[in-house]
C-alpha cells in the first residue's frame, strides 16, 4: 500500500480585503473600479442587509463593464441580463432574496449557461449558488456602527477559488 502523496505545501489563504464607502455615489465608483477586474465567468455573491447598497455596488459594476440599461433591482422578475454596449460580458443581475431554495430553485434562472459568457451578480445568493462553480467573490456590505449619515459602509470582498487565488484584493480597495 502506498502512502498519499504529501501536499506540495500549505493551500493558499482565500484573499481578502475590506474598504470603507463614503457614500452611495462612492459606492458605485467602487463598483466601476471593480468592474474593471472583472471577466466574462466570474460569479459575485453580495450579502448586506436591505438598504445597504447592493444594487448601488451593482450599478457602479454595469457602468464600468458599458452595459445596456438601467440597472436596478431585480427583485420581482428576479433576474436582469444586460447586454454589452462593446466587446464586454453581459451583465446577469439576480436577486435571490424571494427564492427560498438553493441551486434546485435558481435552474429555471439558466445562471450555469450564462456563467461561462457573461458577469454574474447575485444578491441574496448565499445558500443559492455556491455550487455554480468554485470561483466567485463574496462582498458583504455592512452599515458602519455610529454612522450618524447612514451611508458609510464597510464592504469586505473575499475571493474563493482558484480564479481568485493570489489576486490582490486590496488594489480594489484604494
Amino acid at each position: 500500500m502506498e502512502a498519499p502523496a504529501a501536499p506540495s505545501g500549505p493551500a493558499e489563504p482565500a484573499p481578502e480585503a475590506e474598504i470603507t464607502v463614503t457614500s452611495p455615489d462612492r459606492m458605485r465608483e467602487f463598483g466601476r473600479r471593480l468592474a474593471a477586474t472583472l471577466r466574462a465567468g466570474d460569479l459575485l455573491m453580495l450579502s448586506g442587509e436591505l438598504g445597504a447598497g447592493k444594487t448601488t455596488l451593482t450599478r457602479g459594476i454595469g457602468e464600468g463593464l458599458g452595459v445596456r440599461g438601467a440597472v436596478t433591482s431585480p427583485t420581482f422578475v428576479i433576474a436582469r441580463v444586460h447586454p454589452p454596449l462593446g466587446e464586454g460580458p453581459p451583465l446577469v443581475h439576480v436577486d435571490a432574496y424571494r427564492l427560498s431554495g438553493g441551486l434546485d430553485e435558481m435552474e429555471d434562472l439558466d445562471l450555469d449557461v450564462s456563467l461561462a459568457d457573461s458577469v454574474i451578480v447575485v444578491e441574496w445568493g448565499e445558500g443559492k449558488v455556491e455550487e455554480l462553480t468554485e470561483d466567485r467573490l463574496q462582498l458583504t456590505i455592512h452599515r458602519a456602527v455610529g454612522d450618524t449619515t447612514d451611508e458609510v459602509r464597510r464592504v469586505t470582498l473575499k475571493g474563493v477559488g482558484a480564479r481568485w487565488t493570489g489576486a490582490d484584493l486590496d488594489a480594489l480597495t484604494g
